[in-house]
């Protein structure tokens, strides 16, 4: 278990992707974390900012939840999830509630 948690993922042909949080959980067999509380991701020129992380190496997988908010140069977008496997960088970016929408606002 971790407080104040600030992390560097490191993968083969991609970027460092960033992690802050207030708290952490961390699997030493697996290397899988979970991050919760103020997590914030930096990764190029994305951040996210959301309540939960589930980082996982074994799964490929990237799994943000909880009032999420996604910027870019040109995007504010916010959703109650955005998966991202870490592999392909496909992203998957819904709401818990079909019947609600996920908020784009374009800042151009």
């Amino acid at each position: 278990y971790l407080t104040d948690v600030q992390a560097i993922i490191k993968l083969a042909n991609s970027e460092n992707i960033n992690i802050k949080s207030r708290y952490g959980k961390y699997n030493t067999d697996n290397f899988d974390t979970i991050f919760s509380k103020n997590v914030l991701i930096n990764y190029l020129d994305n951040i996210i900012k959301g309540e939960y992380l589930d980082f996982s190496l074994g799964r490929n997988s990237m799994i943000i939840s909880r009032n999420v908010v996604y910027t870019n140069l040109n995007n504010i977008l916010e959703a109650d999830v955005v998966d991202i496997n870490l592999k392909t960088k496909d992203t998957k970016i819904f709401m818990y509630d079909k019947e609600e929408k996920v908020n784009i606002k374009s800042l151009n």
